[in-house]
């Protein structure tokens, strides 16, 4: 009554698309780039809102 659906056979040892391994590549470091200008951006605020904060509190 029921037929089994033939399971389909994956060779996993496929070679790599150079296409898709460059574009995984260059998305990686498009990433790291942006999370380290991300952080140099959250460090370099807080150095300046601490120093306008000192600069107002040292004038009044």
């Amino acid at each position: 009554m029921t037929q089994q659906k033939p399971t389909p056979t994956r060779n996993t040892k496929t070679p790599p698309d150079p296409r898709a391994a460059r574009l995984k590549a260059a998305l990686k470091a498009n990433i790291a780039r942006r999370k380290a200008q991300a952080r140099a951006r959250d460090g370099q605020g807080m150095s300046e809102d601490h120093a306008a904060q000192d600069t107002t509190h040292h004038n009044e």
